[in-house]
């Protein structure tokens, strides 16, 4: 699976609600942008963040822009959009450009060591 691949099967898991199979994308010492200016790091912090997201019934829209690489490293670059319901029950929508770096495993896999779906600017 390539970087771009985990970024696709990481909407593909939260639209099916499955935030556990989300997190299973991450590596174990992964941050997470939940918002401007807020940070999940870790396991459990993620994992509490992509259930409130998987929780808004999300679909997404991708376009990756871009990847680099540098060796065991990648940074996948991303405009999204996502449609949804908030915690009040009206429809949501959202949109931004990602920057998500990827780490390689030793066993080869991709993992997200960060995920700022923020980060691109907008």
């Amino acid at each position: 699976m390539s970087p771009t691949d985990v970024i696709e099967q990481l909407a593909e898991r939260l639209e099916a609600g499955d935030a556990t199979g989300a997190l299973a994308l991450y590596g174990s010492d992964a941050t997470f942008v939940v918002e401007p200016g807020t940070l999940a790091a870790g396991s459990e912090a993620i994992g509490a963040a992509l259930q409130r997201f998987a929780a808004m019934r999300p679909t997404f829209t991708s376009d990756v822009e871009q990847v680099v690489y540098s060796g065991d490293l990648a940074l996948v670059t991303n405009r999204w959009t996502l449609s949804g319901v908030g915690p009040d029950g009206e429809a949501l929508q959202l949109a931004g450009r990602s920057a998500d770096v990827l780490r390689r495993t030793n066993e080869g896999t991709w993992k997200i060591a960060i995920d700022d779906p923020w980060g691109g600017g907008q």
